[in-house]
């Protein structure tokens, strides 16, 4: 009965995944509410009638195509640590970009069972009943690398944990934080107050509380697809974006003419999640779950030291590029806080999470 049970899960996964590829998720669509009314566990990651010694084959993804991107070392090390570990028994599929580079994809595929971890970015949440996660898109919110983990590794990340699996019924389970570095804005033009940023259009993530906070600056929020930001900078489609020296560096919007000069505003060290199905991740066993735990902290301390090795080199790559950058120094940032902390007040208070936000503060002393 075991092995029958074995096939016919395993056939379950064939079709899945065969249903998960042939269809596309709609451009900017949002995820459905099956994650606040409770779904299933995933089926992707079921007992293998054909992988050897697997017990489990686990599907992991982010929508990030470059192998020297931070979360490809990231999911690499997991699979690594996760099929030692575990002797062979579980085996595990990672994807770079090849399930979605739109993050929307990533979501709606850990939901449907065709992915079982995947890392993206907080703001979907607040799509689906969880607007307190919207927090993580403060500007401002952290002053450093350090501040951020010892915020994110302690009581405030522990927190934030309980909030959204309580929201969504466990369908969302916050594995680990990964970081994206530290966003600055690049543009036609440098700045370095936000009085210079006045009447600019800037492609910014669509997170409400980053585009008040480039709305305060005088500029003009913009969307634009990650895919097409290169093409939109070099055409003047918009006039300057805002995203973290590697993954800029990585695309070549420092190329373009519109992307030529960098500014470390520093307005943003950024927070990914590291996300599973916590139904699914419950119904395994312990034995299981121990496995996967090591692997979550193993990847997690080798995406992180990549993203603050990264910093450094893509910074010195575009400026051998030829981009010019103003350094944080020498930016008028008490000028660009003047601007965020109001918004992060307003968020606390509007969201009942004065408590967390005092957190992060706190974690900076």
């Amino acid at each position: 009965m075991k092995k029958s049970l074995s096939l016919v899960l395993a056939g379950i996964l064939a079709a899945v995944s065969l249903a998960a590829c042939g269809s596309a998720a709609p451009a900017g669509g949002t995820t459905g509410s099956s994650a606040a009314a409770g779904s299933s566990a995933p089926a992707a990651a079921s007992a293998s009638a054909g992988n050897g010694a697997a017990e489990l084959n686990l599907i992991v993804a982010s929508n990030q195509t470059s192998e020297e991107n931070p979360y490809s070392y990231g999911l690499d090390k997991f699979k690594e640590v996760v099929e030692e570990k575990s002797g062979g028994k579980i085996s595990v599929t990672v994807h770079k970009g090849t399930l979605g580079e739109n993050e929307s994809e990533l979501v709606e595929k850990l939901e449907m069972g065709a992915a079982n971890m995947i890392v993206a970015s907080p703001g979907f949440m607040t799509g689906i009943g969880v607007p307190q996660v919207d927090i993580f898109s403060l500007n401002y919110l952290f002053n450093s690398f350090d501040h951020w983990e010892a915020a994110l590794d302690g009581e405030f990340g522990a927190k934030m944990k309980d909030v959204v699996k309580e929201k969504t019924g466990n369908n969302f389970k916050i594995m680990s934080y990964w970081s994206s570095s530290v966003r600055d804005y690049y543009g036609k033009k440098p700045i370095k107050t936000p009085a210079d940023l006045k009447g600019m259009t800037i492609r910014t993530q669509s997170s409400q509380v980053q585009q008040e906070f480039w709305k305060g600056c005088g500029a003009v929020p913009t969307s634009v697809a990650w895919g097409e930001l290169y093409q939109a900078l070099q055409q003047g489609v918009v006039d300057s974006a805002e995203n973290d020296y590697t993954s800029l560096m990585l695309k070549e919007h420092h190329k373009t003419g519109n992307g030529h000069y960098i500014c470390e505003t520093h307005h943003d060290y950024t927070t990914r999640l590291l996300l599973m199905n916590g139904n699914f991740y419950d119904g395994l066993t312990d034995e299981q779950k121990g496995w996967i735990d090591e692997g979550v902290e193993a990847c997690t301390k080798e995406e992180r030291e990549v993203v603050y090795r990264m910093f450094k080199e893509s910074k010195e790559k575009v400026i051998a590029d030829g981009a010019e950058v103003t350094n944080f120094e020498d930016m008028d940032i008490d000028a660009f806080k003047a601007i965020a902390l109001p918004i992060q007040d307003k968020f606390a208070a509007d969201n009942n999470m004065t408590e967390e936000l005092e957190m992060i503060r706190a974690a900076a002393k």
